[in-house]
């Protein structure tokens, strides 16, 4: 199935420390990449020959299901690099190419790689069913980071990637920006609270830097304005930093070293602030970036790194939450499931804020992905991202009739509710966790936590 993506332009790509390598070279550089990563990733080459092409994981992959192309199931997938890697760096496939499924490289791989690499949505579920263990997600970003080492990735990615590493979030937001937006929810706090609810913006000697995702400023806004309510509630000494206003780390789903420079700015932005805590906000991928990459990136951290879901969790006991009159239902971002093992706090939140809660199925990290995450947010995937999320689709409408759908990740917050209106279901509200816990609190009960 060809995947229709706008490639990035040479300077776009250059803005981030990449270039297009000419075609002639692809080959003999492709093969240096390859072999640089299998020293960097002793995973990477036991993944690779540890496949048997058993078959379990076609029936994990919601991408094969919604396609029915024999490269999406993952082992295929994996197998579009397997092959080269095959043919070039072991023993069986250089001296019996034609018995090992080897091939050679040629002007058709990198156009593959392009098509199915970007239809995987890096869920990892089948690494959850493959008998082995083997995590072809983990492949798939691989050949990600090859491609963009040849100047081959989608504009869309590279345009985010520059915001990030020009202005800290992916939006491009600027400080007078951020504090206009923060000076507006302020107002609305105090209009439907009567409380001088705060949004500070880079105030030294707090205890808590709070990194929410860019989008809480201008569509999500009802996450922050939870978050703001929560630590107000509690007392929290708590600071926004103007420098690293995003939890997302685009990075990790197409180039390393993108990954390593905003996740370097949490620590920059951590210790001229001087706080103790880092809490990162609702982000599946960002969160994953930063609690199992950001030393291996960076060197250690001196400040305490946290999910704000696990730090609300923690601190039930002290609110006054009221149960709001709805039945609804937790999405688990595949990062969050798969990726951290955040499954627990999230249903203590909302057990706690709503009448009814109930549970998708399959679900915790058994559960589908929306069809938006790995960075599949691009305009020209829709259509394919309403096939990948059909089968997140048909969970949801089989609790139907439902009031809420918990998302606490920025890209499944993006892709939800178009997933839901092109399956006939725009009925049902889309949010995050922090927005149900914004709206189950008792704010007039405040201080007698």
């Amino acid at each position: 199935m060809k995947t229709p993506l706008v490639l990035a332009k040479r300077e776009d790509l250059e803005k981030i420390g990449l270039s297009p390598v000419d075609a002639s070279d692809r080959k003999k550089i492709t093969l240096q990449l390859i072999d640089e990563y299998r020293k960097f990733s002793r995973s990477f080459s036991v993944m690779l020959e540890t496949c048997t092409n058993c078959g379990v994981c076609a029936g994990a992959c919601h991408s094969y299901q919604a396609t029915d192309d024999f490269y999406n199931i993952p082992a295929a997938r994996a197998g579009l690099l397997r092959k080269i890697f095959t043919r070039y760096f072991t023993w069986s496939g250089k001296f019996f190419t034609k018995f090992t499924g080897a091939t050679d490289f040629d002007d058709g791989t990198l156009d593959a790689w392009l098509d199915y690499f970007y239809q995987c949505n890096v869920c990892r579920r089948c690494a959850v069913s493959c008998p082995f263990g083997i995590d072809t997600g983990e492949i798939v970003l691989a050949g990600r980071n090859i491609l963009s080492k040849l100047g081959l990735a989608p504009s869309f990615l590279v345009n985010i990637a520059r915001n990030e590493l020009e202005t800290g979030n992916n939006s491009g937001i600027q400080k007078p920006a951020v504090l206009d937006s923060c000076a507006f929810l302020e107002e609305e706090l105090l209009e439907e609270t009567g409380m001088d609810i705060r949004i500070p913006v880079d105030k030294p000697g707090s205890e808590v830097l709070y990194i929410p995702s860019s989008s809480e400023f201008f569509v999500n806004v009802d996450t922050l304005i939870g978050a703001a309510k929560f630590f107000h509630f509690l007392g929290v000494d708590w600071t926004l930093s103007s420098t690293i206003l995003e939890a997302a780390n685009y990075g990790l789903l197409f180039d390393l070293e993108v990954m390593k420079k905003h996740n370097d700015r949490m620590r920059k932005a951590a210790d001229e602030l001087g706080v103790d805590k880092v809490i990162q906000g609702e982000c599946g991928h960002g969160w994953r970036a930063a609690k199992m990459f950001s030393e291996g990136a960076n060197g250690p951290i001196r400040f305490s790194l946290e999910h704000v879901l696990d730090f609300v969790a923690e601190r039930l006991h002290d609110l006054k939450l009221r149960k709001l009159p709805m039945k609804a239902t937790l999405h688990d971002s595949c990062n969050y499931a798969r990726g951290t093992g955040l499954l627990d706090s999230p249903r203590r939140i909302m057990r706690a804020c709503v009448e009814e809660f109930v549970e998708m199925e399959p679900c915790r990290e058994r559960n589908y992905c929306c069809g938006g995450g790995s960075g599949l947010l691009m305009d020209e995937m829709v259509e394919i991202r309403m096939r990948l999320g059909k089968m997140k689709a048909d969970q949801v409408r089989s609790l139907l009739p439902l009031d809420y759908v918990a998302v606490p990740c920025a890209s499944c917050k993006a892709q939800m509710p178009l997933l839901l209106r092109h399956y006939g279901m725009e009925e049902v509200r889309v949010g995050g966790i922090l927005e149900l816990l914004g709206d189950a609190l008792e704010m007039g009960a405040y201080g007698t936590g």
